[in-house]
């Protein structure tokens, strides 16, 4: 079932150590001069994602099947998002900071996930955790600059991908590869950040959530 929910879960204080995470960045990936500007400038990133707390705007999804899919999505690290899906989806995805839950509004249908067990939660930690091998590349383009990231240890062989605005270094898109290799992209755009939520927002109804979820048995 997660895999095929993947395509709906189709984005802070980095502070830490500047130039031991370079220093890590460089021996895990055996950078040359050119990845070491690489590193340093996915560092930058790291420390401006850090300050942006809130975000809203809009969103296109990219399935692996080549389906399209959009709507309004809302995000508040740590750990909280919201995306409304357009009709006819149906779909509504939600993260209260600890579960991620998908609502199929049609099916009358929910399905419930710890968030610390979804490539999403990379997006949404306090900070990017650059260290250790969670990083798997890091590539500097002209306009985009893309981290793909990944823990074997809580979600096996997902990754996700980010990719963020050389100049500006925000985010633009991510892309969530799952376990077996078919890829779902979301790409955001009118986005306001610095914006505040009502709490119930990022509200999770558990009760309501086991009543739909008891309708899939």
């Amino acid at each position: 079932m997660w895999r095929s929910n993947t395509m709906i879960l189709g984005v802070t204080d980095f502070l830490a150590r500047r130039m031991a995470v370079a220093a890590m960045a460089l021996a895990a990936f055996s950078l040359a001069p050119i990845a070491a500007q690489a590193a340093q400038s996915a560092d930058q990133i790291a420390a401006h994602f850090s300050s942006v707390r809130t975000m809203m705007g809009e969103f296109v999804q990219f399935g692996p099947r080549g389906e399209q899919t959009g709507g309004k999505f809302y995000i508040e690290r740590p750990g909280k998002i919201r995306f409304d899906y357009e009709e006819p989806s149906g779909f509504r995805v939600t993260s209260d900071g600890s579960s991620v839950v998908i609502m199929n509004k049609k099916l009358n249908t929910a399905d419930l996930y710890p968030l610390s067990k979804t490539p999403l939660k990379l997006l949404l930690d306090e900070r990017i955790d650059l260290s250790g091998d969670k990083v798997q590349t890091v590539r500097e383009d002209n306009d985009l600059t893309t981290i793909k990231m990944s823990d074997k240890s809580v979600f096996g062989n997902s990754t996700i991908t980010m990719m963020f605005d050389t100049n500006s270094y925000d985010l633009r898109q991510w892309t969530i590869t799952d376990a077996q290799g078919k890829d779902t992209t979301v790409m955001i755009f009118n986005v306001q950040q610095g914006v505040t939520f009502d709490p119930s927002v990022f509200k999770i109804d558990y009760r309501r959530v086991d009543e739909m979820s008891r309708n899939k048995r």
